[in-house]
């Protein structure tokens, strides 16, 4: 936890994308669909197929600071928000205020502008609440939690990591390593191109349960288990992407290019907060070759799976099956 020596708010900021346009060599200016940037998966995907030689995207954005932040008493002054679009492959960073919605309001907008030369893949786009506190100017009192992804190469905003699922018998199996797990529900094999789910069919009614939609408690239950089996994935995939980095010559830890890449810049933030992915994978990597930390380490990176799982949504729909259920019983 990061601590500060003057006041802060203690919620973070929400932000939203609300637009997206690319500005074309003619001058002339494509609004994109709302299929271009995805809420749950906080992504933009700016790769259009018939505008590959765009100029710059303008993303249009609100922000909801938390509750407090224009309260009478608060120990701070000239308030601003600030859009903060930051490229790690680049060491662009792109920085604007955003306005206030109306006066004393919790919501602000605007948009900000990047340029296709200035980046290649992905970037981390964030909001910044900073303020004038003890008289000094520029701190910060709040910021986002869950950042946004803007990638300039995707067609589609998926985000995240991409899978490819096999059901398979463990006890039959070609594969000799698999036979000595024959009462496992699946197995994660982060070897491969991608990272691959095997789901064990020997396990009578697990295939059906995983690939049915028959609505009610079933598919409550359902929605559990895959959210427990993602919890699995990204723990695994994290530790094969952690466990065999390039170094460079002073022994700072470099980004992989492929998924594991994308796998550490998803889940970094939660893992190590409050420092940009580049520290953060410095940090981890030092803990993990290091005397000690590691062991310390695991509860963040289960708790990062976790969230990308989405296991607390699962839990709490199922939960809420099984009350009604119940209530239904006792009627």
């Amino acid at each position: 936890m990061k601590f500060y020596p003057y006041k802060r708010l203690n919620r973070p900021i929400i932000l939203r994308v609300t637009s997206a346009s690319l500005k074309l060599p003619d001058g002339s200016r494509d609004h994109l669909d709302t299929s271009a940037y995805s809420t749950p998966q906080r992504t933009v995907a700016l790769g259009v197929p018939q505008h590959q030689d765009w100029v710059s995207a303008r993303i249009g954005l609100s922000a909801t600071l938390p509750p407090g932040a224009n309260a009478l008493d608060v120990p701070w002054s000239d308030l601003r928000v600030l859009a903060v679009l930051t490229d790690g492959e680049t060491n662009v960073r792109t920085v604007v205020d955003l306005r206030q919605d109306a006066p004393e309001s919790k919501e602000w907008s605007g948009s900000i502008e990047l340029f296709r030369d200035d980046h290649v893949g992905r970037a981390t786009l964030a909001a910044h609440a900073v303020a004038t506190v003890d008289d000094v100017p520029g701190r910060a009192i709040a910021e986002t939690d869950d950042h946004w992804t803007v990638d300039v190469a995707a067609e589609e905003p998926l985000g995240g990591l991409r899978l490819d699922v096999k059901q398979i018998s463990f006890s039959n199996s070609a594969r000799e390593w698999l036979r000595a797990y024959p009462d496992a529900p699946w197995i994660v094999d982060a070897s491969g191109r991608l990272p691959t789910v095997l789901v064990n069919t020997d396990i009578e009614g697990f295939s059906d349960l995983l690939g049915g939609d028959s609505g009610g408690l079933e598919n409550k239950v359902h929605e559990m288990l895959v959210s427990q089996m993602a919890t699995d994935v990204w723990t695994a995939v994290f530790h094969s992407s952690v466990g065999d980095l390039e170094v460079e010559p002073d022994g700072a830890p470099v980004f992989p290019t492929d998924w594991q890449g994308e796998v550490l810049r998803e889940m970094l933030p939660d893992v190590v907060p409050g420092v940009h992915v580049e520290e953060a994978l410095r940090q981890v990597h030092r803990r993990r070759t290091g005397d000690a930390g590691w062991v310390e380490l695991q509860t963040r990176i289960h708790y990062a799976a976790v969230r990308r799982a989405g296991a607390s949504k699962a839990l709490a729909n199922a939960l809420r099956g099984l009350q009604q259920m119940n209530r239904g019983d006792g009627a």
